[in-house]
């Protein structure tokens, strides 16, 4: 029996068994599905395209569309693969843990997803990493000024300590092109060790950075940041709350988690819980950024199968 069809919303409004349902989003919504799917298809729930690039090029900038990609998708990134290139598009997988659409980047280090357009979100996917090295999963590319990305829910996972990801997230020289990050509830299951790794780059002045509720295991490497790294930048209204965040190293001198030289941050970080074991000061952020502290624990110690106490320390 086929299914009731609203290309044109309700202009008025709807009710159905008596709830009142209200439009959510201005724009078209198309599915992904690259087993049962066609390239040439249109994009619909029962005949869905068959991969994320028809459906971006299906999408309108800023327009409110939204991709639904369904269940047990799946899709190899070889090269430099623009997928993400209209505004104010959001990706929206379903399904749960192995099963939820999966993008696995493999055959060279230079594999991976370019930014160029603002306002885009991506929401329960899951990125596998098969080779070795690979420089970053999404990159602002030249000058781009993809502002506002928004990952939710995503988990990152490297094959072993060999096929890893060197960076999730790299940003670009373009002051303020990463204004607007967020990050929130995802998982970074970081296994290399063959090269400094780092889920986040900053590479110029940026504003609105929001780090929350993520779940974060890496490897040792010392005097390496593994969330957060912003060289010689300032981040001002940066949000990091709730973190659950573990890489034992034993030496740090700029940050076991999130590193930079900038002096002018603004912003906060709260109820964060980081292990590591930093046996000169337990150093997981360095002092000096500006930012204001609030129940963050994590060892100051260095020694092993202990737990931490409030670090910065209480005053």
């Amino acid at each position: 029996m086929p299914k009731s069809n609203y290309p044109g919303g309700f202009a008025y409004g709807v009710t159905i068994r008596n709830v009142p349902i209200v439009n959510s989003y201005p724009g078209n919504v198309y599915w992904v599905d690259g087993t049962n799917g066609a390239v040439a298809n249109p994009g619909t729930y029962s005949q869905p395209v068959s991969t994320l690039s028809a459906a971006m090029g299906k999408c309108v900038a800023n327009q409110g569309d939204i991709i639904l990609v369904k269940p047990g998708h799946t899709e190899a990134v070889s090269a430099a693969t623009t997928l993400f290139n209209t505004a104010g598009v959001a990706i929206v997988g379903l399904g749960f843990g192995s099963n939820r659409p999966t993008l696995t980047l493999d055959t060279a280090a230079t594999a991976n997803l370019p930014l160029t357009a603002a306002n885009i979100a991506v929401k329960n996917v899951l990125f596998k990493i098969a080779f070795a090295d690979v420089t970053s999963v999404f990159t602002a590319t030249g000058t781009s000024t993809p502002t506002d990305f928004c990952l939710d829910t995503c988990e990152f996972r490297d094959g072993s300590a060999s096929l890893n990801a060197l960076t999730v997230v790299t940003g670009n020289a373009t002051a303020h092109s990463m204004d607007g990050l967020t990050v929130v509830n995802c998982k970074f299951s970081s296994l290399g060790t063959t090269a400094a790794t780092t889920a986040i780059k900053i590479l110029s002045t940026t504003d609105r950075v929001d780090l929350l509720d993520n779940y974060g295991n890496w490897a040792v490497l010392n005097d390496t940041a593994a969330l957060l790294a912003a060289s010689t930048f300032n981040i001002t209204n940066f949000n990091m709350g709730r973190n659950v965040l573990y890489r034992p190293n034993t030496s740090s001198t700029g940050g076991s988690f999130v590193s930079g030289s900038g002096t002018a941050w603004t912003g906060h970080a709260y109820d964060n819980y980081l292990y590591q074991l930093d046996n000169t000061a337990g150093i997981w952020i360095p002092t000096g950024t500006g930012i204001g502290f609030s129940n963050n624990f994590s060892p100051i110690t260095g020694a092993a199968d202990k737990s931490g106490l409030i670090n910065p320390a209480a005053v």
